[in-house]
């Protein structure tokens, strides 16, 4: 979502709090004044906070101040990469050696900070004999309890029967 600013004479504000180039603060001035400056310095009158009181103006390029929250955006997005969901699916009559590797998947997702959603898929006629399935998931559990915790029993969603494992805090920040 792109956000819209006032620029220079589009500000109604009759009194503004001005902010420099420089980051520093310069002081309350009618609207006129902050124009007259921004005008000498050859730049433009930002608003960048019309709720405060005084509203909050900047003086600067309109290109490099679009490019700064541009950048600020990306470093916010940098931040909140860990916690996403991932799902493993498996089948109630897995073979040992598949299920190792989605065990290890498993942890590999949990390490890195990630939820993991673990579903086992009910296929045809397996669906008569869901505990083999409830057995699969209570094992794969067993499996990662230093990783991460379940956050809910386990839930019959269709064909599909899920649970929800968190990372554990001293896990996730190595």
């Amino acid at each position: 979502m792109q956000k819209f600013y006032k620029l220079n004479q589009y500000i109604t504000a009759p009194q503004l709090r001005v902010i420099g180039p420089d980051e520093k603060q310069i002081g309350l001035m009618s609207r006129d004044e902050a124009l007259f400056k921004a005008r000498q310095m050859g730049m433009d009158l930002i608003l960048v906070a019309d709720k405060a009181n005084p509203p909050v103006a900047k003086i600067i390029e309109f290109s490099k101040f679009k490019y700064q929250q541009t950048q600020k955006e990306k470093e916010g997005k940098k931040k909140s990469k860990g916690g996403d969901q991932k799902e493993v699916r498996m089948t109630p009559f897995i073979a040992q050696g598949d299920f190792q590797t989605r065990i290890k998947q498993i942890k590999k997702f949990l390490t890195e900070g990630h939820k993991v959603k673990l579903a086992i898929k009910f296929t045809g006629r397996q669906i008569t004999r869901k505990e083999f399935g409830e057995k699969i998931l209570h094992q794969a559990c067993q499996e990662v309890v230093e990783y991460g915790s379940q956050e809910s029993q386990p839930k019959f969603q269709g064909k599909l029967l899920w649970v929800i494992i968190s990372p554990l805090k001293k896990i996730a920040k190595k």
